[in-house]
């Protein structure tokens, strides 16, 4: 097993000094259970923040460092400047409300970024410094999405993960973030990006395209020479440990006091951080609602809510707290009799045995959160009732809905809604309970969190299928300078040069990529060295090749191999001639989708039809790019033609016409020892590289997976390694 290297804003530990000794204990997190068993097995190193030691005594830091370091934890020290900006100003200040929708909680000018900037350096170069090759790195949260580039620039070759423990929003709210791109090109230093949910994975996956131009097909996308991952691991609790205290003798009685006696007594229960993305305003009025709509349960109904207080030095959160300590206080005083408070509040956290009580006392457990990453409180509560009954009330924004399909879904905005759904679930009979809980724990159980952290160390450090293509990183000087004295050495050579992409940039319009005088100069250059032919083999029509390129002593190669000319002639051929009963109809669908796209383009070939939509909106022409494709094969994949994925275009073609029909053409008539170089920039080129012999060269323009064995950046790159020629 690969050592692994945890890093996390905080270290899995606390420490304190109590009567001049210093304490550090484990913590009892999710993360933490989760992560022991692989950060033990691995004799890996954690890397994080060991919390507040501005107050130790020189010596207590120094047994703190001696203590962590028997635990294989690699603290870093912040100052309290830069957990004030970094933390607290950027973090949880900028990044914290809006990945949770809340726009209007984000200061209007925040000066912290550069804070959080040279924070997460100190991070990555924390880890960089204890790295040994082959060393798996598993970077963590919301706090730290620039170190998986970080890391990347100095540990090109690293096996790099990151996951996200909090939402990722829709790419509306994300791109109102004035940093965006650098922190998803943060993220995007990384092998494996995690979410908890596919919403988050799909927002994630459109905030790409959208900002950056990435397609994501399969939960992969190339960038920078790198084949990047994203998918949904939904994170699950030591579901085994909650069992057992579900079922612990003093749980149990701690449970049945909690009705003081009274067995009419009816308990939901509230287990949150005081945070205003939990939704306790909400909550607090739909159980007000309740109240007021069913008299018979005024003094049978109690609601416990427990709220751990969280960050209440800072003024958003001391005015959230005052809100709901408002009211708490209006509901107990409106409702409220001499025998019975309807509220019971805790701001205070409870020992893990409360706790667990609280759960498996609870006729239902409500929570209600605005906006939440996964809420493994709702998890606890399943594991915790090994008697299989009580009802889940769940908030539809929580990332838990998704998975727990056994619970009451509500909306936290609808007070009415919540106030019925609490009725339902009060009132509902004894079977129902144990099927939806049943349903429910045999989900938890079986998705605990050791299941999360395998499934994601396996995905992270999974190879490449063989003979599958691959991302390649940029070809060293030392490589193109070797290929260069090659192809001076060779007896004869042939370039196989795709148009599009690779001779010259992508335009959003094709008519707008026509070649400028410095490249039919160049290839001029390149078709008069002796024993050397050049081809252009490109998915253009045959009468635009003719006209920006036939005057020059190139073979020309139209639709992707379809029609080719040779050098020196100016008549074109056909390498195959197939029926085009198909295409009216075939042009019919793509002008029907044409019209549902502003900027889509029709264009039809030969044998073949186009569906262009480089001009679209990116995320619209994504989406519908992908209707087209599913439509176009269920309609015409039995007529012997094959739908063709660009760039920026979907092709339908007859199957068997690809570019590499060219290479077939030229082994039967060019001499075995002629070294043969081709270059292109996308899936149609794949065609071509796999047809060639196996002493050719293969060039891949641009970083998407590829068969080829070497790469260049760009078309500008390649332009430049063609005039070295």
């Amino acid at each position: 097993m690969p050592r692994l290297l945890l890093v996390s804003n905080r270290l899995p530990v606390t420490a304190k000094v109590e009567q001049g000794r210093l304490q550090v204990t484990s913590s009892s997190g999710g993360l933490a259970t989760g992560l022991s068993g692989p950060h033990a097995q691995s004799e890996g190193l954690w890397v994080g923040w060991p919390g507040d030691v501005s107050r130790m005594r020189p010596d207590h830091v120094a047994s703190l460092e001696e203590e962590l370091a028997g635990l294989r934890c690699v603290p870093i020290f912040l100052s309290s400047n830069e957990v004030n900006r970094y933390y607290e100003g950027f973090s949880n200040g900028i990044l914290w409300p809006l990945f949770h929708y809340l726009l209007d909680r984000i200061p209007l000018q925040n000066r912290d970024w550069e804070a959080y900037r040279k924070v997460n350096q100190r991070f990555a170069d924390t880890v960089i410094e204890h790295y040994r090759p082959g060393d798996t790195i598993w970077v963590h949260d919301y706090q730290l999405m620039l170190v998986p580039q970080m890391l990347r620039e100095r540990l090109p070759d690293a096996r790099i993960g990151f996951f996200l423990h909090i939402p990722f929003p829709s790419s509306e709210v994300f791109l109102t973030l004035p940093w965006r791109e650098e922190v998803v090109r943060g993220l995007l230093g990384a092998d494996l990006v995690g979410f908890h949910t596919v919403n988050y994975t799909r927002h994630f996956s459109t905030t790409l395209l959208r900002l950056l131009g990435l397609e994501v097909e399969g939960g992969a996308f190339a960038h920078d020479g790198r084949t990047i991952h994203i998918a949904p691991f939904p994170m699950g609790i030591d579901a085994q440990s909650f069992d057992a205290l579900g079922r612990d003798p003093d749980v149990l009685a701690e449970a049945k006091g909690l009705r003081a006696g009274r067995r009419d007594l009816k308990l939901i229960v509230g287990v949150d951080r005081l945070d205003y993305t939990k939704g306790l305003p909400q909550r607090l009025l739909g159980f007000q609602r309740l109240l007021e709509r069913e008299p018979s349960l005024r003094n049978r109904v109690r609601l416990i809510q427990v709220a751990v207080p969280s960050r209440d030095t800072v003024e958003d959160y001391a005015a959230y707290r005052k809100q709901v300590d408002e009211l708490v206080g209006r509901i107990n005083g409106a409702w409220g009799t001499v025998s019975h408070t309807p509220i019971h509040y805790l701001y205070r956290a409870v020992p893990q045995q409360t706790l667990a009580a609280l759960y498996r006392g609870a006729d239902v457990l409500f929570v209600t959160p605005i906006r939440d990453g996964m809420n493994l409180v709702a998890k606890e509560f399943c594991a915790t009732r090994a008697d299989g009954d009580g009802v889940l009330v769940l908030s539809e924004f929580a990332g838990a809905a998704a998975q727990l399909g056994g619970a009451l879904k509500v909306n936290p905005y609808d007070v009415e809604g919540m106030a019925r759904t609490l009725k339902t679930a009060l009132t509902m009979p004894e079977a129902e309970r144990h099927a939806r809980m049943a349903q429910m724990r045999e989900r938890v159980f079986s998705a605990d969190v050791h299941h999360w952290v395998k499934s994601y160390l396996t995905d992270l450090e999974a190879e490449a299928p063989e003979g599958a293509p691959r991302s390649l990183p940029l070809s060293t000087e030392e490589a193109l300078s070797a290929l260069v004295q090659r192809f001076h050495d060779a007896p004869s050579r042939v370039l196989l040069l795709d148009y599009d992409g690779t001779l010259v940039p992508l335009e959003q319009r094709p008519e707008m990529a026509w070649p400028r005088p410095e490249l039919t100069q160049l290839l001029a250059r390149l078709a008069a060295l002796p024993n050397t032919e050049v081809h252009v083999v490109s998915g253009r029509p045959r009468p635009v090749l003719d006209e920006w390129l036939g005057a020059l002593p190139l073979g020309l190669h139209a639709e992707h191999g379809l029609w080719s000319r040779d050098v020196g002639s100016g008549d074109w051929h056909m390498a195959v001639d197939l029926p085009q009963t198909w295409k009216p109809r075939a042009l019919r669908v793509l002008r029907a989708f044409a019209e549902r796209l502003p900027g889509a383009l029709v264009e039809e070939k030969t044998l073949g039809v186009a569906w262009h939509y480089r001009l679209a909106d990116p995320e619209d022409g994504a989406q519908m790019a992908k209707e087209l494709r599913t439509f176009l094969a269920s309609s015409f994949g039995r007529e012997g033609l094959e739908v063709l994925s660009g760039d920026k275009v979907i092709e339908l073609r007859p199957r068997g016409v690809h570019k590499g029909l060219v290479v077939e053409e030229l082994r039967g008539r060019i001499p075995r020892e002629t070294l043969i170089i081709a270059a292109g920039d996308d899936r149609t080129d794949e065609d071509l590289f796999a047809a060639l012999p196996g002493q050719a060269v293969a060039i891949r323009v641009g970083a998407r997976p590829t068969l080829a064995t070497m790469r260049v950046a760009d078309s500008t790159a390649l332009l430049e390694l063609l005039n070295r020629f």
